[in-house]
């Protein structure tokens, strides 16, 4: 008999594709939360990332957010205005509650959102596998955060607390780090430059290969394509990383900090396609619609 909170296998058609772990052992300062990671493609090629060298507190595919209240739920350093990063002892953690749902191809979660003793944010989640071709799948996560306490609470970012190009906090999607950087690109942009702070459609990361038909062309190559799928009035800016590191996230708090009253709630989904192979903009374009639309 499975234990009701143990990892969950996530399966597309009987392949092992994600693990999702619900109470992680990590300290504090890395803002303790359920994680998705490996990742990997129908094929098994890895495209996740967890604890790198680079950023200990990136951890494979969640929600994260550094600034809740002041509480940062991101892991790390907190950027504090006109002072930098700094170490504080301010980290919240994401505590699984319950699930509502558990299945081999996704699952309905309930999480408390924890800092100094108080709850501030209830969260559920649901995350579904779905197969798209034999050379993709489509991982949709939608999270529900609501307002538990009494009073208006709101979230930010390094962005808006004084760090330009730094609006990172939501949804986020750490990649696996190789010897060259992926590219990344949307329907008609090219580039972190270009791609990070859009509100594009969708946008993806490929690491490895060439294009061709498909994007099956081996070696390990794989294509991640991105997609917010909520109402282009509450479209988040994408948070893109390749240089640094390989990592895609929407912003919640992009150029002002987002406020939620007691009681009321914020919802976001983001959809992924996960491939094998490079794939061109068309085979981008035309797989996130399908997994969008199921």
């Amino acid at each position: 008999m499975t234990a009701p909170d143990a990892p969950v296998v996530l399966r597309v058609a009987g392949r092992p594709v994600g693990r999702y772990v619900t109470r992680p052992e990590l300290p504090a300062r890395h803002s303790p939360r359920p994680f998705l990671h490996p990742i990997s493609t129908l094929a098994g090629t890895a495209v996740t990332e967890l604890s790198p060298a680079d950023h200990t507190h990136h951890l494979g595919v969640g929600v994260a957010v550094p600034d809740v209240e002041g509480h940062n739920f991101w892991g790390g350093r907190t950027f504090v205005r006109d002072q930098g990063p700094t170490e504080l002892d301010n980290h919240g953690s994401q505590r699984h509650a319950a699930f509502q749902l558990r299945d081999p191809d996704g699952f309905v979660e309930e999480l408390r959102w924890v800092a100094a003793g108080a709850e501030l944010l209830r969260e559920r989640r649901t995350v579904a596998a779905t197969a798209l071709t034999d050379n993709a799948w489509a991982l949709d996560f939608t999270f529900s955060l609501t307002n538990v306490t009494g009073r208006p609470l709101t979230i930010g970012s390094p962005a808006t607390n004084g760090r330009p190009g730094a609006a990172y906090g939501g949804f986020f999607w750490r990649a696996r780090k190789e010897g060259t950087a992926p590219d990344v690109f949307t329907a008609d942009r090219d580039g972190e430059s270009e791609v990070h702070g859009t509100r594009a459609d969708w946008l993806a990361l490929a690491q490895g290969g060439a294009p061709g038909p498909g994007g099956a062309d081996g070696g390990g190559a794989w294509t991640l394509v991105f997609a917010g799928a909520t109402d282009t009035t509450r479209r988040d800016p994408w948070f893109v990383r390749t240089a640094e590191y390989p990592g895609v996230g929407s912003s919640l708090a992009c150029e002002r900090r987002l406020a939620i009253d007691p009681g009321d709630t914020a919802v976001r989904r983001i959809v992924t396609v996960v491939a094998d192979g490079r794939l061109t903009r068309d085979e981008a374009a035309a797989l996130v619609r399908k997994a969008v639309s199921q």
